[in-house]
C-alpha cells in the first residue's frame, strides 16, 4: 500500500489560484465571484501580492473593472477616477489621483507601483 504524504490543501489552493491569476486567468474562468476577487482577501491572500507581478495599469485607458482590482479602490472611487479622467481629457501625472475624494497621500503611495500613465484613448 502506497501512502501519499499529507498536503496542506489550503496552501495548495492559494498557490494554484495565485499562479492562475498571474498567467492571466480571469476570476469567472476560475469560478470565483467578482465580489470575492475585489474583497480584502482571496482565500487569505492579499490581492496586492497578486497585483505586484502584473504590469502596471494605464490610468488613461483602464476600465472601472480594472481600477477596482487596485488596492483600496472600490466602485465609487473607480467611478470618480473615470469621471476625473474624462473631465481632464486624461491624466498627465499619477499625482492627479490626489484630486479624487478618498485618495490621500498614503493611498496614493499604495497605488503608485500598480499604475502608470500612457496615451489617453480618444
Amino acid at each position: 500500500m502506497t501512502i501519499i504524504p499529507s498536503v496542506n490543501v489550503t496552501r495548495w489552493v492559494r498557490v494554484t489560484l495565485a499562479l492562475a491569476l498571474l498567467v492571466g486567468a480571469s476570476a469567472p474562468a476560475l469560478g470565483l465571484s467578482e465580489r470575492l476577487m475585489s474583497g480584502e482577501r482571496l482565500l487569505g491572500m492579499r490581492p496586492a501580492l497578486v497585483l505586484a507581478a502584473r504590469p502596471a495599469l494605464n490610468l488613461n485607458t483602464a476600465s472601472a473593472e480594472e481600477l477596482i482590482e487596485l488596492p483600496g479602490i472600490g466602485e465609487s472611487k473607480a467611478a470618480a477616477i473615470l469621471a476625473l479622467r474624462k473631465e481632464r481629457g486624461g491624466f498627465r501625472s499619477v499625482d492627479e489621483l490626489l484630486d479624487v475624494k478618498g485618495i490621500g497621500p498614503k493611498a496614493l503611495e499604495k497605488l503608485r507601483p500598480h499604475v502608470k500613465l500612457g496615451k489617453a484613448s480618444r
